[in-house]
Order: structure tokens, then sequence, then C-alpha cells
């Protein structure tokens, strides 16, 4: 007997459909033979114990028969656990046990369009790991297969339960979350209607989602704060120097609290890069910005991503949100460097003998580090003891080519005391920043309403010269600056950009003298800092 299921495959952060035909024949053996083939990897494999198990501790008496098992197409590897379902309910139906296959596709009868005796549910996609007593763990990838699922017009999907909210923010389609195979042998035989999962996702990503930490618990550290409103407006990537202890890390933190809502779009996005990753929680969408810190023994594999079958990395897993990078010079230097690509072009492509895969990371970086190998270079209140050349040797540590992709480096000092004790109250909330934030974005994107971009990070030379026009007194302090500062001309092109989101965030339409003042400033690393 000859029965077809459909399930589905992930690639990166896409998807792919997968025919799963299982063929049985009797046999005398007290072994038979049981065959997985169309390149399963090792998981898929290993699914005939899970199989053989989960369908006996259901109630069903596997009959002394062979199994062939083919996921088609065959010459695309499969990778994961999510087939057990689809697989098991073949069997099943090889053997007899679906009674009443339902199917709303030509061929989906018995016996229509698949050849004699040959039938299958193919109005399904089914996907779910099964446990030894025939309950469904939940999977990674849900996303994608949902959105599959609709792109293919197949009316309904089945998931473990756990995946089921996740699933069902895909509109257009049925998502059933099921506990176990035998309540899916029930909705599949017609003995039972299952209640498809609703998500309302404007309510996810309108309501009142409170970011946990705010500027206002921040004292002092007017210039930070301003560095930061200025990087969230325009998108612009931000390094912050200082000794231990001067708020550095708590700063970075509250950047999410100031950057706009994710739209609709954007959290699917960064929801379908969580999904593959196995880390995201039973909320179904993300509804506030990623914000991803690793620590600095992280390998490169595990900042952009790989493995065999690759892997999303904290860049892709911060897409759409921030990246911070504590202690920038205790990072490996091959692993900073990796990090060029996904700066300059938003995206990651990792390639593979048999694979190419990409995926998205488009991220505002933010990091942080001390002033010299002691930490207090420059600090009133503290003697450093490192020499010019200990300091230049540690920030050389990051290399020129990655610092021009940073389009602020701001100093920030330690916090003096009667800062430290005034009132919170004092303080700038969250919200006000966040409001200015906002405005300055609305003026980009209806800049940049014809140009695919939405930040003033993201222009390149053409939108610089067409944006970016300078006064003959702007002009002049330009010129000083690149020829004083030494400055490349990727570092003369980040400096106009920040003026730009200066003067968005003051209402102007023009650069004026005060905006490219403020954003040589913040050019920290570009002077002789060690000097």
């Amino acid at each position: 007997m000859l029965f077809r299921t459909l399930g589905a495959s992930v690639f990166g952060i896409d998807s792919s459909l997968v025919e799963v035909e299982v063929d049985t024949s009797p046999t005398a053996r007290d072994d038979p033979q049981f065959a997985t083939v169309g390149l399963p990897d090792a998981a898929v494999r290993e699914s005939r114990e899970r199989l053989r198990a989960a369908i006996r501790n259901c109630g069903y008496d596997p009959p002394n028969a062979n199994v062939v098992i083919n996921l088609a197409p065959a010459d695309v590897r499969k990778e994961g656990s999510g087939f057990d379902l689809p697989m098991a309910l073949a069997l099943l139906g090889a053997w007899g046990a679906v009674s009443r296959p339902r199917g709303a596709q030509a061929g989906a009868g018995p016996g229509a369009g698949n050849g004699g005796g040959s039938y299958g549910v193919q109005d399904y996609i089914f996907v779910g790991e099964l446990a030894l007593d025939g309950s469904l763990r939940p999977i990674r990838g849900a996303l994608p297969i949902a959105i599959l699922t609709r792109d293919r017009k197949i009316p309904h999907l089945v998931v473990p339960e756990a995946n089921a909210r996740e699933a069902a923010v895909v509109k257009g389609i049925a998502v059933y979350g099921a506990r176990n195979l035998v309540e899916v042998l029930d909705w599949v035989n017609g003995r039972s209607t299952p209640t498809a999962t609703t998500v309302d996702t404007s309510a996810l990503l309108e309501g009142d989602h409170p970011y946990p930490e705010d500027f206002a618990d921040v004292k002092g550290q007017r210039t930070a704060k301003r560095a930061l409103e200025v990087a969230c407006a325009g998108g612009h990537n931000i390094l912050a120097i200082g000794p231990p202890g001067s708020g550095k890390t708590m700063l970075a933190r509250r950047i999410p609290s100031i950057l706009p809502r994710l739209t609709f779009d954007e959290a699917l996005e960064a929801t379908k890069i969580h999904s593959v990753a196995g880390t995201l929680d039973a909320g179904g969408l993300l509804a506030l910005r990623p914000f991803r810190a690793p620590h600095h023994t992280i390998s490169d594999a595990g900042l952009i991503g790989g493995g065999s079958v690759p892997r999303p990395g904290e860049v892709s897993l911060a897409h759409h949100g921030v990246l911070f990078l504590d202690e920038l010079p205790e990072f490996p230097r091959t692993v900073l460097e990796v990090m060029r690509q996904p700066l300059e072009d938003g995206q990651v492509s990792i390639v593979r003998a048999a694979l190419a895969v990409t995926f998205p990371a488009r991220f505002m970086l933010a990091a942080a580090m001390n002033p010299c190998p002691c930490g207090y270079h420059n600090d009133p209140s503290r003697e450093c003891h490192c020499t010019p050349q200990q300091i230049q040797r540690y920030v050389s540590r990051i290399s020129g080519p990655l610092l021009d992709r940073i389009d602020i480096q701001i100093d920030v000092p330690a916090v003096k005391y009667q800062e430290l004790r005034q009132s919170s109250a004092a303080e700038e909330p969250s919200v006000c920043i966040r409001e200015r934030v906002l405005a300055a974005r609305e003026r980009q994107l209806d800049r940049f309403a014809h140009d695919r971009i939405f930040a003033n990070a993201q222009m390149g030379t053409r939108q610089v010269a067409r944006y970016c026009e300078l006064s003959t007194e702007c002009e002049r302090m330009l010129e000083q600056a690149v020829l004083r500062m030494g400055l490349s001309a990727r570092a003369h092109d980040r400096i106009l950009k920040v003026a730009r989101t200066i003067a968005d965030l003051g209402s102007s339409d023009l650069i004026e003298p005060p905006h490219i003042g403020e954003a040589i400033q913040y050019r920290t690393l570009d002077r002789q800092y060690w000097a």
C-alpha cells in the first residue's frame, strides 16, 4: 500500500515543501526492513525507533511489513525531527489506520490521480516531533513553514501545540495545534473537528509593552544620552569609551526603549529568524526589538552563524534590533572582522559545499570599551599607569576598517557624586526621548519614500550627495576636520550622515554648522587618542 502526506523542511529562514511517501509490503521475516531515503540526516534516520514506539503506545499494532519511506524531492537534504508526524501518519495510512482521508486537491482520495491503490492527505501540511508516548514536541521553524503553507495555497497546517501561536501569526491558513498523534488521527479521520488557533497580531504589536529599563534610571551622562538619541534617530552604530562603572552598559541596555516600534513586516522577519534558531517564546510574534549581548569569548560562527546546516548567529538574531558588544577590544580580531559584511550589506551569506544560505542582519551596533588596559586613561579621579604605546596597542585591537563603520564614537566619563545623588525625577524618561526619535524617523521616511531605505545610516553615495548638501561654512569646517584628523572617505560620509540626523532632530531641512560641529565631535578615536 502506498500513502502520501505533506511535510516541510527549513533552510536558512525559508521553507520548502516535502512529500512523504510510504510503501509497505508484507514479509515473513521476524525483523522487517525499514528504510528512509531522500537525503535524510541523522535525526530523520533515527526516527524509525521513535515512530514504532509512538505508534505502538498510541494503541496501534504495526503489522509485520517492510517499509520504505521516501522524502521528495530526493536531491534536497532533509534535516531535523519535524518529519516525525507526517511520516507516522503516512505509515498509519499505509497500514489502513486512516479510514477516511480528507483532501481538497486533486488526487487526495483513494486511488485518485496517484496510481491504483494509492492515496494521501494532500490539503494538510504536518510537522512535529514525536515522543515515545505519541505526544508532540515543539520544532524549530514553524513560522517559515506557515508562510510556505500560505504561499503554496494549502489550507491547513498541523503543528505541535507549543508552536500553534507562532504559526497562527500568518493569515490565510487554518493552523491547528495538536497535543499528540491520536488527536491528529481523529481530525484526519473525521472523528473530531479541530479548532483553529488565532492570534491578534495588531494587539501584539500595538499593545502596551513597556520596556523594562528606562533612561530615567541613568544619572548624569547628558552627552552620552544625546549621542544615543542621535544614533537611534538615524540608525547609526555607536561606540562608548569610558572607565569601568561609568554606565556604558547601563546606557546601551536602554537603547531599545527609545527606538520606534516594530512594524508587522519587521516583526515577522525578526520572528522567522528566532523561530529557526529556537529562541522564540510562546507569544507567537516578537513585540519588542531584539537586544543581543554576546560574551567576548564568542566564536566567529556564533556571531555570524554557521554549522554543517547553517544556523543564524547573533548578528541575525539582532536583526531589526540592537547588537551590543561589551569590552570590544577583548573580542578576537577574527571575530570582529567578520562583522564587516553585515554592517555594510545588512545580511550574512554562509556558503557550504552542499548549500548556500543568506540570513538578514540589519541591526544597530552598540559597543563599549575601556580607554586603556587599566581603564582609567583621562580619568581625573584615578591615575592611569598605561604608557601611550600600551594605549595605542589596546585601541589598535579594533581595526581601522571596522572603526570606519561605527558612525559615532563618544567618551563616557565617570559620573560625578552630585549627579549620582540627585533624584531620578530630574532625568528625562525614555518616552520623551523616543518622541523626538520618532519625529526624526518620520522625516527620514518621507525623504526616502522612493529609495527603499528608512534611515540616514543606510544612505549610499548618491543619497549622501543628494540629501547632505553643505553651505560654504560647513564645507570649510568639514575640510579642516578631514585634513587635521586624517579621516578616510568612509568616515567623511559617516560625518555627513550623522549631521543629517542631527538636523532632522532639530527639524531643519538644511545642515547647519552646529550640526557638522556636533557630528565631528562624535569621532573620538579618529583623534590622537593615546597622546
